[in-house]
């Protein structure tokens, strides 16, 4: 196991994953305090937690609404 996460480039994936998740926190925020989304709120939080990269650009094209 050591063998494989010592192969891994830290240097490229680091910048990825920390991305990931402050694009993921700031989804999640945008959402709860929204009034009103494109579709249930419930359903954009599971979108965002469980499409990776995906969920949370969705919700900012799609599921925001800007009344």
């Amino acid at each position: 196991m050591n063998e494989i996460l010592n192969g891994i480039p830290w240097g490229v994936i680091a910048p990825i994953l920390v991305i990931q998740l402050l694009l993921v926190i700031i989804a999640l925020t945008s959402c709860i305090r929204a009034e009103k989304t494109n579709g249930p709120k419930w359903l954009w939080i599971l979108v965002i937690l469980f499409i990776n990269i995906i969920g949370p650009v969705l919700y900012f094209v799609i599921g925001r609404r800007n009344d």
